[in-house]
């Protein structure tokens, strides 16, 4: 495969094969991400479980200490007093019907986000074979289904995420960007890390973490000693 002068480069700053501590791990991720925007930090966890298992899923939400550095915009599908909280709380889009409707027929897609509350559940999932497939249909385990609007708009302006385990039992989360800084990225590392390590499953057997890395938009992975973790 074919790599960049500066990707590259970058490969050259450190040891593909070895596993750096979390510290200097994050160092040279931050040294490697050299592109001219503002590049995003991922955790990428390999769990030793199966996640076609129902009893081995693994799956949460966390507000991260420092936020991720990305504002994402809010749809709240509420009514009356919901709708009201969601909009003081500063949901960028509050609605109902209309908005459904504008979704269906105009594909509109301004929202990174929605939340709506269990009453409206019903007039959502309409539109769930076009919200499942781009990760926007709200779930009561994310938060994003919830009778308090306002709280659930706080916590996504504040940098939450969701984790979640894919097909190949990996899980891949945004922590923060690199003009964060190596204190703040750490203190999103860990808390991200410790939310994973108590997720685990009942059923889980064998090594839990099988590997974890970091990596920037356009850098490297870089190996994390996860035995420290």
């Amino acid at each position: 495969m074919k790599y960049g002068k500066k990707y590259s480069d970058s490969l050259k700053s450190f040891e593909r094969s070895k596993t750096y501590e979390a510290g200097e791990a994050m160092g040279l991720v931050l040294a490697n991400a050299k592109a001219k925007f503002d590049e995003t930090v991922e955790l990428h966890v390999r769990l030793g479980i199966d996640p076609r298992q129902a009893d081995q899923q693994v799956r949460g939400v966390l507000v991260l200490p420092n936020g991720t550095g990305k504002t994402k915009k809010v749809l709240v599908i509420a009514k009356g007093e919901r709708a009201d909280a969601a909009q003081a709380a500063g949901a960028d889009f509050v609605g109902a019907e209309e908005m459904i409707q504008k979704i269906q027929t105009e594909n509109w897609f301004g929202f990174d986000v929605m939340i709506t509350t269990p009453d409206m559940m019903g007039m959502v999932g309409r539109i769930g074979r076009i919200l499942g497939p781009k990760g926007l249909m709200p779930n009561p385990k994310s938060g994003t289904v919830t009778m308090d609007t306002a709280k659930a708009v706080a916590e996504v302006k504040a940098g939450k995420v969701e984790y979640r385990l894919d097909k190949t039992a990996i899980i891949h989360c945004p922590i923060g960007k690199k003009s964060f800084g190596t204190e703040k990225l750490m203190e999103n590392f860990n808390a991200l890390m410790e939310a994973i390590v108590k997720a685990k499953p009942a059923a889980a057997k064998g090594q839990y973490i099988k590997s974890v890395a970091l990596t920037s938009t356009m850098g490297p992975g870089v190996k994390v000693n996860y035995n420290k973790i």
